[in-house]
């Protein structure tokens, strides 16, 4: 596999028609199995590729009908709505291009994550979804597909992003649960991670701007137990929390859950608001106010990502699209 400073790269035609010295359009017939050349050029060209490790782009040299295209997506957890509605709408615009999706349920795990993409390197043409390896690392398992990462700022040039801004919507919503009163405003964040997520920097930031100290902050697993047990946690060691922001909509109703257990009106002793904007956010009694993104766009630009990577030749440029999330008040804060 050719390598270069910033880790190793995808092996195109242009370095097997280097390393054998001839053109890229010898190559193509070679790999063409066409008989405009003769058996031992063919030969030559086949053993190069092999020892460069190439891999075919089928898109690009149309070997194949377009329909034959696959499409990984890699998303944490299949049982959260939120990855199933961005899975769908990734179907449905596949479906439209004629191509296929396989999705692959990583459970959250960077080992598991691992070991799927060491297994898809060699079944789809490219890759989209929630990654959480380091680039370099995505970049050597993968052998060189493209990828779409989605929800995470990218540096490799080979790769493309869809980046979910979610800074603006945040802030309204503290904003307007400080308009409505509230001084004491706590967070459920995402457990699973080490660091605090971009949700939290971003309630931080907006409680900053409403001249608000930070209240309380609890991790919380991404299930509507997980939501539950948090918001326990919460305010057992802070009583004095009047509404909570949290980090997706899944938490968000196990803490409409633990605060009816607990005897707490919703909104008037504690008003919820969460992040994604599930369908599920509606059925659920009071009705939950969100920070919420369209999660159909969002599975549709998945796949129109990983199209303009498939279509293309030579070197990439830092391509990001940019799904944004707002308020949607409801009954809940």
């Amino acid at each position: 596999m050719a390598s270069s400073a910033g880790g190793p790269r995808r092996v195109t035609i242009d370095d097997v028609a280097r390393a054998v010295g001839v053109s890229r359009q010898t190559v193509s017939r070679a790999l063409n199995d066409k008989s405009e050349i003769d058996a031992s050029t063919k030969q030559r060209v086949l053993d190069a590729a092999q020892e460069l490790g190439y891999r075919p782009s089928r898109f690009a040299r149309g070997l194949v009908r377009q329909d034959s295209i696959s499409v990984g997506l890699v998303i944490p957890d299949l049982l959260n709505p939120f990855f199933t509605e961005v899975a769908a709408a990734a179907l449905e615009a596949a479906r439209k291009r004629g191509w296929h999706v396989v999705v692959y349920d990583t459970g959250d795990r960077a080992e598991e994550e691992r070991g799927t993409l060491e297994v898809i390197a060699s079944q789809v043409d490219a890759v989209v979804g929630y990654l959480s390896l380091p680039e370099d690392e995505i970049d050597r398992l993968l052998r060189g597909l493209p990828v779409v990462l989605i929800g995470r700022e990218h540096r490799a040039e080979r790769f493309n992003a869809i980046r979910i801004d979610g800074e603006a919507g945040v802030h309204d919503a503290i904003r307007h649960l400080a308009d409505a009163g509230h001084r004491r405003i706590g967070m459920l964040d995402h457990a699973a991670r080490s660091e605090p997520s971009i949700r939290y920097h971003w309630y931080t930031a907006s409680m900053a701007a409403c001249g608000l100290e930070p209240a309380a902050v609890s991790r919380a697993e991404q299930s509507v137990e997980g939501g539950q047990h948090a918001l326990r946690a919460l305010l057992t060691d802070h009583p004095d929390v009047t509404a909570v922001f949290t980090f997706n909509d899944i938490i968000a109703i196990g803490a409409l859950r633990a605060a009816r257990s607990l005897g707490r009106r919703v909104p008037e002793d504690l008003a919820v608001i969460g992040f994604d904007g599930l369908q599920l956010g509606t059925l659920v009694e009071p009705a939950l106010t969100t920070v919420a993104m369209d999660t159909r766009e969002l599975g549709a630009l998945a796949v129109e990502q990983a199209g303009r990577l498939l279509a293309r030749s030579g070197p990439l440029s830092h391509d990001e699209a940019t799904v944004k999330a707002t308020l949607r008040l409801r009954e809940s804060g």
